[in-house]
């Protein structure tokens, strides 16, 4: 087991003035982080109190390495929940380099990614999914993501998840006993009341469970797939709403034939846009492969933009695509919106147009080259997914190890109602309930295995 752990990370420049240099910040965390960095610095830190912080000297014998600031934090009151010291240092490599050696020259050994939050968790100081929530954090490029992550660090998944297991375990108790009893014929647990219990935790569940593709939206970026036949203007499209020339434009049908992916936030949710190969009958064996993963995309997407061209799409090809796209599509669970693009071309009125592409659609009218009603598309996918999420409540999951717990935990909860309404004898209905409880204590930590916390941990940076 290690003693102490030190890491080095760089941060923003602290001080705007001339000539002034980054600011980097080495922490040292463990059972020996005070006595250590006390052994090189040039004043005694020895007695110095939690949240306190000191000015000084690194030191090499008699030779100054740089003056620095120390702030000391105190076992359990601390990120980890040992003593741990932050060394405010200037950002140097060469004086970092030199400090490390320092500290490594007193017994501690360089942090693993991690570490920090790994001992964080293994103090006590957060469950694992708040340990999780750590690297969302650290990860996350949008208000929404961050807001969705930083309700998952003050607790407000876990407390929803630590209070059904703590239900289950009452009943749970309760079975295991009349187990011991099995030759008197008793029964503690009231069969109605855990059959209603089973219920209400069946339906918090289901809804965790719904909530993922919103949360994994969030946290990755809501995927917006736009499609269209060649030449409607998808990528023109894609370049007006990034403002960049992302993609190539050109008259020749078929010119994109990849998918090509950029990210862009709007009201504070990021959208993954995602121009497609044009849909159509193609001998060309590289457009093909192209066609072909753009139904790939469209059934990832969480919303498909499907452009037509104000001029020469005509109302039945549009119908038959939409037929194609719903029979296609028919398991994905993605928003569908009909843009009428090129509408700068249109000499007829907007009735007109509208009554030209009369089907069974959502639909906005734009004009991707001049701009027009781009910023009420914009407005009309952000509503979307704050519609999509208004259900969800505040704990929403992200994350997919705990989908996959979650899932597992309502496949053997689903056992314990058909067992209790078919007769199933109290053996394996405690068993059951044990499996229940497991895959929820999976997402908390209650139940973990070395390997489960060196994959997660080992996906943070370094410093975390």
């Amino acid at each position: 087991m290690r003693n102490s752990w030190i890491d080095t990370s760089t941060i923003c420049a602290l001080s705007t003035a001339p000539g002034a240099g980054a600011i980097a910040v080495i922490r040292v965390s463990g059972p020996d982080a005070i006595r250590s960095c006390n052994a090189i610095f040039s004043k005694d830190i020895t007695h110095a109190k939690g949240y306190s912080v000191v000015y000084g000297s690194i030191v090499d014998q008699n030779r100054v390495v740089d003056d620095v600031v120390l702030t000391i934090f105190r076992g359990p009151n601390s990120f980890t929940g040992e003593d741990t010291v932050e060394i405010a240092c200037h950002g140097s490599k060469f004086i970092q380099q030199e400090i490390l050696k320092l500290l490594m020259s007193q017994g501690l050994i360089p942090a693993r990614a991690g570490e920090f939050t790994m001992r964080a968790f293994a103090n006590g100081k957060m469950d694992l999914s708040q340990a999780e929530a750590v690297a969302d954090l650290i990860a996350s490029e949008s208000a929404a993501a961050h807001h969705l992550a930083m309700h998952q660090l003050k607790g407000g998944f876990s407390k929803q998840i630590n209070n059904l297991r703590e239900q289950l375990i009452n009943f749970a108790s309760l079975i295991e006993l009349e187990l011991d009893f099995s030759e008197e014929d008793v029964e503690f647990a009231d069969r109605s009341q855990l059959l209603q219990l089973v219920a209400e935790i069946h339906r918090v569940i289901e809804k965790l469970i719904r909530s993922f593709d919103y949360g994994n939206a969030i946290k990755n970026g809501v995927p917006v797939a736009i499609v269209g036949v060649p030449n409607v203007g998808k990528s023109t499209l894609l370049n007006a709403l990034l403002e960049e020339d992302k993609a190539i434009v050109s008259d020749i049908a078929g010119t994109t034939r990849d998918a090509i992916e950029d990210t862009m936030i709007i009201n504070g949710i990021e959208f993954r846009f995602i121009d497609t190969a044009g849909l159509r009958e193609t001998t060309d064996i590289v457009e093909s492969i192209g066609i072909e993963k753009t139904w790939k995309k469209i059934n990832e997407a969480s919303i498909v933009l499907y452009l037509v061209d104000a001029l020469s799409s005509s109302r039945e090809e549009i119908r038959t695509t939409i037929e194609v796209f719903r029979e296609y599509t028919k398991t994905a669970s993605h928003h569908f919106l009909m843009v009428i693009n090129k509408t700068d071309q249109w000499k007829g009125s907007q009735e007109a147009l509208l009554e030209k592409f009369n089907v069974d659609a959502e639909k906005i009218v734009i004009s991707a080259r001049d701009g027009k009603n781009l910023d009420e598309l914009k407005l009309r996918l952000f509503h979307y997914v704050e519609e999509n999420g208004k259900d969800r409540g505040d704990v929403v999951v992200t994350n997919v190890r705990h989908l996959n717990a979650l899932q597992k935990a309502m496949n053997f909860l689903n056992e314990v109602e058909t067992g209790m309404k078919s007769g199933l004898s109290g053996d394996l209905l405690a068993e059951h309930l044990r499996m229940v409880l497991y895959h929820l204590g999976e997402i908390t930590g209650e139940i973990s295995t070395e390997d489960l916390l060196g994959n997660i941990f080992s996906k943070f940076c370094i410093g975390k």
